[in-house]
């Protein structure tokens, strides 16, 4: 078993630390503010006083953090991550970041001698808390290979999508096919509520055709019952539309449907939607529709 450090303990973080641990592996967990690991350590891992003290002897690191900002703010400066971890461990850095702050962060921890990958997961709260995150990877094979037990034990399945930076291009990949799913919902509902279809009964069918999706078995239902309880906010949402935009626009690729999509994200956060789940961008469409969604 392997020797490493959790670095965050939020929603992500505190999931995959524990999963670890129930892996039989060596786990050291560091969070900025104090409170957050006392399951942690009952279940046997170690609570570091200091990022150098979570890192020391490790052979890998892991941290899955909210944005670019705090991504940076964790590994970059004098005694952030990249100025103390071992030469020779494996950072694996399981965010939704751009691919430019994954290139630099990932340059500073190969300056340290460090191994990197960008592998962010999808899935959210019940999946890291159930070890089923679907890790996307960027990376050399022997370093995946390295890292591949600490990733299963942490996902439902591990995807070497090629070298450096692959693993953060399909996670934006990705979000844009959920951002889209969830305007595809939300509009459909709507237009099935003003032409005076029972919405249930509208759920069952996309619960069986060819055209299914878990998205739509599960934010449907929740829908209908007015719960918006964030497993994965809004508010990052909002910042992973404006993440796949920039990228889009690097490589002079049309996204029009990310348009529409963005704005009612813009409109639901605008709304104080923020901290609810980015399923309740769903709001903003029944909202401008007219339509009433719950029962």
């Amino acid at each position: 078993m392997a020797r490493l450090a959790v670095v965050g303990l939020g929603t992500m973080g505190h999931g995959m630390a524990a999963n670890l641990l129930r892996a039989g592996h060596d786990v050291t967990v560091w969070n900025r503010s104090e409170g957050r690991a006392t399951d942690l350590v009952a279940l046997g891992a170690r609570e570091a006083s200091s990022l150098a003290d979570a890192v020391a002897d490790v052979e890998f690191v892991l941290y899955c953090l909210s944005d670019d900002a705090a991504v940076r703010a964790v590994t970059l400066g004098a005694d952030a991550l990249a100025a103390v971890v071992p030469s020779g461990a494996v950072v694996i850095d399981l965010s939704t970041i751009s691919p430019e702050a994954s290139a630099e962060v990932r340059a500073a921890f190969e300056r340290r001698g460090a191994h990197f990958l960008d592998a962010p997961v999808f899935g959210s709260k019940g999946e890291a808390a159930a070890g089923g995150l679907w890790v996307v990877v960027g990376g050399d094979d022997e370093t995946v290979g390295r890292a591949r037990p600490v990733l299963e034990a942490i996902s439902s399945s591990v995807h070497h999508l090629g070298g450096a930076g692959a693993g953060v291009r399909m996670k934006l990949v990705g979000n844009l096919i959920v951002a889209s799913q969830l305007l595809a919902l939300g509009e459909s509902l709507s237009l099935a509520a003003k032409a005076g279809l029972d919405l249930d009964a509208v759920l069952g069918v996309l619960a069986v055709t060819d055209f299914r999706s878990p998205i739509f078995d599960g934010v449907g239902a929740a829908v209908r019952a007015d719960d918006y309880s964030p497993s994965f906010a809004l508010a990052l949402m909002q910042k992973d539309a404006r993440l796949i935009a920039a990228f889009a626009r690097e490589l002079d690729v049309p996204l029009d449907g990310l348009s529409v999509v963005a704005r009612y994200i813009d409109d639901a956060v605008a709304s104080g939607h923020g901290g609810e789940n980015a399923s309740a961008l769903i709001k903003a469409v029944a909202a401008r529709a007219g339509a009433q969604l719950a029962r």
